[in-house]
């Protein structure tokens, strides 16, 4: 098949290369608005170069891989599925809800799948979970801890940009806890800390926040994260039902030291970057948008799926600045 790809910075370049590895992948079509980017792309990859979004959709492309600014996602987005291309595009669907919800309307009824890159649940850890949890390994559950943690904060424009932590961070804890529980987030309470880099706080933004969220069983999730980790990248989930109890994200490179005298784990080096902790998923991730485009299954993460975890993450500013706990109907409405 023959794959575009709009926006050829890190995460895009990398996606170039991922995809040029596929059996399934004849030729890729790149485009970027630094023409020196598409340029190092083609003669990395023997790719295509398209001087337009415009371009790469007439270049009978038969997917479209959208890694550009989150600014263009609604426009590149609708633009494929109006040429009835498959398009994959990296979270968020569009800056704020209002405007994911247009695109929503926009692709509504159209028979053309729609990916949203969210890679966690293409982690084998979390496919394991899901497993478990769905197969009732676990009983009912009770309680689900979830943790992302950065090794060091993003450059001062990306804070002053990004919405705040929950939007820009705390939103794939939010997409994965309801990935591997099955259930909806009802109800939210967040808090939050500004003990590190002084910009942040300058931004009206959090360094560390926790948010305890009620699921729509009366399961209770509580999500950590933080920019500060010097340790390492860490991300993790704890799952705990009647029956069970399991944990994604404990191997030897964990970004924790044990103290117990004696103990070992965990040996390795730890994560320091999220491209390590996740190269396979996002491999996973972009295999399995080719079989999106081949027609042989549906998209495993819908524009739906996304617009879920931004309300959660509304909630949670929400809750934070008001101090009180939100309703994911509340902001639904407002």
């Amino acid at each position: 098949m023959r794959i575009g790809i709009l926006g050829l910075g890190r995460i895009g370049a990398f996606h170039a290369e991922t995809l040029s590895g596929f059996d399934a992948v004849e030729s890729l079509v790149v485009s970027d608005p630094f023409a020196d980017a598409a340029k190092a792309a083609a003669e990395r990859f023997g790719a295509q170069v398209a001087d337009s979004p415009e371009a790469v959709l007439a270049a009978g492309v038969e997917g479209v891989v959208v890694a550009a600014a989150t600014d263009a996602h609604p426009g590149l987005i609708t633009a494929c599925v109006d040429a009835g291309v498959p398009v994959f595009c990296e979270k968020p669907v569009a800056r704020t809800m209002a405007e994911g919800v247009e695109v929503l309307k926009a692709v509504a009824g159209r028979d053309v799948p729609v990916q949203i890159g969210y890679n966690r649940r293409f982690d084998t850890g979390f496919v394991a979970a899901r497993t478990a949890v769905l197969a009732g390994e676990l009983g009912k559950l009770h309680t689900v801890r979830s943790t992302t943690l950065d090794p060091a904060p993003p450059p001062a424009a990306y804070i002053a940009a990004s919405g705040g932590i929950f939007r820009d961070c705390s939103v794939h804890d939010f997409d994965i806890i309801r990935w591997v529980t099955g259930r909806e987030v009802t109800e939210v309470y967040a808090a939050s800390g500004n003990r590190g880099a002084d910009f942040i706080k300058e931004a009206g933004d959090a360094d560390t926040t926790g948010a305890i969220l009620t699921l729509d069983d009366g399961t209770l999730a509580v999500v950590s994260n933080s920019r500060h980790n010097a340790r390492g990248y860490d991300v993790r989930m704890e799952i705990h039902g009647f029956t069970d109890s399991i944990a994604v994200g404990l191997e030897d490179k964990l970004p924790l030291r044990s103290v117990e005298p004696g103990v070992t784990f965990p040996a390795g080096v730890p994560h320091d970057f999220f491209m390590d902790r996740f190269t396979d998923a996002y491999r996973a991730e972009l295999l399995a948008f080719t079989e999106v485009v081949a027609g042989d299954r549906p998209s495993p993460c819908t524009i739906e799926d996304a617009l879920e975890a931004g309300w959660i993450a509304e909630a949670c500013t929400l809750s934070l600045h008001e101090h009180r706990p939100v309703t994911l109907e509340e902001v639904r409405q407002a």
